[in-house]
C-alpha cells in the first residue's frame, strides 16, 4: 500500500497483492506453476480528493488462476463517487461482493482506505474536528487510542474524557 500527492492536488492510493507457493502446483487453465511463480498479481489504484471521495479507480489483474479473472477489474468502477468514511467496508462489499467482482481486488479496497487516511492525515489534522449531532468528535471511541477513557482523549478532548473508574463501575440491571 502506498499513497501519493499528485501535482493536480488529488491523491493516488495504490495497493498490490501477489501470492505464490514455495512448491510447484497445478492450476487448471495455467498448468504447472514453478515454486515462486505468481498465482495472483493484482493491483488497485484509487484517485481521491482531500475529502476522501473516490474520483477514479484503476484495477489490473496481471496474473490469475483463470483467464476470465481480469474481466472483473472493470467492476471496481462502482466505487467512483463513494467517500471513504465510516461504513466504507460494508459499502464496498455491498457494491462488489460475491460474483459482482473479484474478491481479491475488492478486498484490496479495505486497507486502501486506511492508507488513504494515513496519506491525508497531515491535511486532515489541520481541519477542525468533525462533530456528531451531540457535538462530540466523531473520532472519539473510533479506535483503541481514541477511547473516551484513554489519555489521548483526555489530552485532545478534555471536555469529553471519561474516567476509566466510571466506566468500570457495574451498571445496575
Amino acid at each position: 500500500m502506498r499513497g501519493y500527492h499528485r501535482e493536480d492536488g488529488l491523491y493516488e492510493i495504490e495497493g498490490r497483492v501477489v501470492d505464490s507457493k514455495a512448491y510447484p502446483i497445478e492450476i487448471d487453465e495455467r498448468g504447472r506453476l514453478a515454486p515462486g511463480e505468481y498465482i495472483h498479481d493484482m493491483w488497485v489504484r484509487l484517485v481521491i480528493d482531500d475529502d476522501l471521495v473516490v474520483r477514479d479507480v484503476v484495477a489490473v489483474t496481471d496474473r490469475s488462476p483463470y483467464a476470465v479473472c481480469p474481466e472483473a477489474a472493470a467492476a471496481m468502477r462502482a466505487v467512483v463517487g463513494e467517500q471513504i468514511k465510516a461504513g466504507w467496508s460494508m459499502r464496498v462489499k455491498d457494491l462488489l461482493g460475491g460474483a459482482k467482482s473479484c474478491t481479491h481486488l475488492m478486498e484490496l479496497l479495505l486497507p486502501l482506505a486506511t492508507t488513504a487516511y494515513q496519506t491525508l492525515s497531515t491535511v486532515r489534522s489541520q481541519r477542525p474536528d468533525v462533530l456528531d449531532k451531540r457535538g462530540r468528535p466523531v473520532k472519539l471511541d473510533s479506535c483503541y487510542a481514541y477511547a473516551s477513557h484513554r489519555d489521548v482523549a483526555r489530552r485532545r478532548w478534555p471536555e469529553f474524557h471519561e474516567s476509566q473508574a466510571a466506566e468500570a463501575t457495574p451498571k445496575p440491571g
